[in-house]
């Protein structure tokens, strides 16, 4: 174990050192465990991805590095083979692709035991298309969703249509109780405050025995999540690992010429300044996710990116990984 073993009157420069050491030491330890379940990072990019239709002058046309898709997230449990995945986007034919890379399945395709489903915007579910008749013409992929999430999937075409061909099952999920999905694993919706034209919208805990993480793509405020349903976000970054957080926005002077005073979702500037209150080790566990491709955040080399991590946060990156169990 690293200890400190000098007197309170050491320099500030041989704490910053030993810190830094103990970090490397533990990481090497770390890295030296067998990851048996973990995250994937699928996409980060809001609803229409990056670019967006309509924006011809946007870089990533011509530079495909540049490209993001729209938010989601794979579980991975490697002890049994199995594959899940949060969102289903209108990407998600590249996103399994990244997902088969990243870990392979033996199972028939699309090698998916669950769909996690946070509510009834494009960027959201509109992938589920994929799994139909005209496309891979999936068996009976498990499709968790909300109650109004259910109904309108069940009633709805073109989704209904996916539900009598047996194409998707689509399973019950219920505010604050856990879905167990495997040995340890556990998914728990929490209903959050946003447009909710056809579904209502939750946010996910993620647990494994060891650690946890929380999803929550899309949300309007975090005021009014606190005083219209009781939960603050600070309660809920404390107790996980991992958080990727709605970041749609980077500040109120984004879009130029509209007053964006009435567009939903906290600024990324907002929000660091709200966690600027938490614990260090609570900052370190922010990953911001889903960013319109106004976003100048989207970008790894903007000052934007630069004042995030110079607060103590992260923007999530695509492909990135989270392990949540080892053994």
């Amino acid at each position: 174990m690293c200890r400190m073993k000098r007197s309170l009157a050491v320099s500030g420069l041989w704490i910053l050192s030993l810190a830094a050491a103990c970090v490397s030491q533990r990481d090497a330890v770390l890295s030296t465990e067998s990851c048996v379940v973990d995250l994937v990072v699928l996409g980060i990019a809001q609803d229409g991805g990056a670019p967006q239709i309509g924006n011809p002058d946007d870089r990533a046309w011509s530079d495909p590095s540049l490209r993001r898709h729209a938010a989601s997230i794979g579980l991975i449990d490697h002890r049994v083979d199995a594959r899940f995945l949060f969102e289903a986007t209108p990407d998600m034919r590249a996103q399994l692709q990244m997902l088969d890379e990243y870990a392979p399945s033996a199972k028939p395709k699309p090698g998916l035991d669950a769909i996690f489903l946070t509510h009834a915007h494009i960027g959201h579910y509109a992938g589920l298309m994929f799994l139909g008749h005209e496309s891979i013409g999936a068996k009976n992929v498990s499709v968790y969703a909300m109650p109004r999430m259910q109904r309108y999937l069940s009633s709805n075409g073109p989704w209904d249509q996916l539900v009598r061909y047996e194409n998707i099952v689509v399973l019950p999920l219920a505010e604050g109780e856990g879905a167990a999905i495997g040995d340890g694993l556990v998914v728990t919706p929490y209903s959050v405050p946003h447009r909710d034209e056809y579904s209502e919208t939750v946010g996910f805990v993620i647990e494994s025995p060891d650690r946890s993480a929380l999803f929550l793509p899309d949300i309007d405020d975090w005021d009014r999540w606190e005083n219209e349903y009781d939960i603050r976000i600070e309660d809920m970054i404390s107790p996980v690992d991992v958080a990727y957080l709605d970041a749609t926005f980077f500040d109120n002077d984004e879009i130029p010429g509209r007053d964006m005073s009435g567009f939903p979702h906290p600024r990324i500037r907002d929000s660091m300044k709200r966690f600027s209150s938490l614990p260090e080790k609570d900052q370190r566990k922010v990953r911001f996710i889903h960013l319109n491709h106004t976003n100048p955040a989207r970008y790894a080399t903007s000052a934007a990116t630069a004042e995030i991590a110079a607060a103590g946060f992260r923007v999530a990156e695509e492909k990135e990984s989270f392990c949540l169990y080892t053994e």
